[in-house]
């Protein structure tokens, strides 16, 4: 039964091994389900959170899947809506599915970590019907619970390609009728994706009562509301292109041509280097201009655990060196420093996400306050890893299952 879901003429391994893979992967899955009920039921106090920190791991983690996942939208964009007037952008559907997937997984997990992170879910319809039009948390909601809708749209058409479903005539009408209006879709994607992005920056740069993420900007909008989804646009491909190097590590096949992978590098090499430069801006005017305007200069805001190796960590290691080597020719054709520089740029924009969340609450604010250190518990990890457990099991079935690279066939021909 199994060999005939395995998309014909694709070579997968044995299904004892896959049924293994597949048991840890729901063993950590279910240790996750089981430390988020405990959360549920005795609330927040067992987490690390408390008066100082309302957010933790959980938004952080949130932050950091959502700005990886955006190579979903992004990709579709550059395929689907730039690849007309840029012919070479069509090398991306080689990929296109695989970005879908991750996508997919990306943003429904991260709705699944905010049903622990809002303390009542059973109160998560109010953000809906009771909507605060004066806040960005608002865009913020919807935009993201759209775009999972359209993810989920777009992953159908490629479950329907499954080898079996194939075979129900109506499901396979279906699914290549709704291949013809993918554009669609993968544009409106970009559209709300577009938005919240930039306004998952925007709520940390509009707390004016903590200068650590405090900014200025343009109209209402601050400076990382742009920063956002510029690091975003600048990743998530990354992430993606580094996922599908990783299959092909462990099937020991050749998913995609080395052509992919490069043009990736470039497109991600130029965005990254644009915004280092619009960072290290922003950074040097937060630290020299805006912060003496609050009586405050740059070593107030790195402490202990949260010191100044964190700034050092994301703009040069995990930024400035991963943009040198992306937009360098040489270093595209390495291998090695290729998908080191993806690697860096998702630890970077993951680092970011962290210090826009953690130190910025952990810096004091107030005469008479101390720097807070946050320490997540078991009932925070344990959630976020079943989280990135269920978008391992995800795409490892979807790779299995579906036709995810339409040259595999043809790149590993014997």
């Amino acid at each position: 039964m199994d060999r005939a879901l395995i998309p014909e003429g694709l070579k997968r391994c044995p299904l004892p091994v896959f049924g293994l893979w597949t048991l840890l992967l729901v063993g950590v899955i279910g240790w996750g389900v089981l430390a988020g009920g405990v959360v549920l039921l005795k609330a927040m106090n067992v987490t690390g959170l408390n008066d100082y920190f309302g957010f933790g791991a959980y938004i952080t983690a949130d932050l950091a899947i959502i700005a990886l996942g955006a190579g979903a939208f992004f990709s579709g964009f550059l395929y689907y809506g730039l690849s007309r007037f840029f012919p070479a952008l069509k090398e991306l559907g080689k990929i296109i599915n695989l970005a879908v997937v991750v996508g997919f997984v990306c943003y429904t997990g991260a709705l699944a970590i905010l049903l622990l992170e809002i303390g009542q879910p059973l109160r998560g319809w109010f953000g809906y019907w009771h909507a605060n039009v004066h806040s960005m948390l608002t865009e913020v909601i919807f935009c993201i619970s759209c775009y999972a809708i359209v993810l989920i749209i777009e992953y159908v058409p490629i479950i329907l390609e499954n080898r079996k479903l194939g075979e129900v005539k109506p499901l396979a009408v279906f699914g290549h009728s709704m291949h013809d209006i993918m554009a669609i879709f993968a544009l409106t994607g970009t559209f709300l994706s577009f938005f919240h992005q930039g306004s998952l920056g925007g709520v940390a740069g509009v707390l004016f009562s903590r200068p650590y993420v405090y900014r200025t900007g343009l109209f209402i909008w601050p400076w990382t509301f742009f920063l956002f989804i510029l690091s975003a646009i600048a990743s998530g491909p990354a992430f993606t292109a580094l996922i599908c190097r990783a299959i092909e590590r462990v099937s020991r096949k050749k998913l995609v041509d080395r052509s992919v992978y490069e043009l990736i590098g470039k497109i991600e090499g130029v965005l990254l280097g644009i915004y280092m430069v619009l960072k290290i801006a922003d950074t040097v005017y937060w630290g020299f201009v805006q912060s003496p305007g609050f009586g405050l200069t740059l070593g107030d805001f790195y402490w202990g655990p949260y010191g100044i190796w964190l700034l050092i960590a994301e703009i040069g290691v995990c930024g400035v060196l991963p943009a040198v080597i992306l937009l360098s020719p040489a270093g595209r054709r390495s291998n090695c420093l290729l998908f080191s520089a993806f690697l860096l740029d998702i630890i970077g924009v993951s680092l970011n996400r962290f210090v826009m969340t953690i130190p910025a609450i952990a810096a004091p604010v107030m005469p008479f306050d101390k720097w807070q250190v946050y320490v997540p518990t078991i009932y925070e990890t344990a959630p976020i890893l079943a989280m990135l457990a269920y978008c391992v099991l995800i795409i490892s079935l979807s790779y299995r299952y579906l036709p995810l690279f339409p040259r595999e066939k043809e790149l590993n021909r014997v």
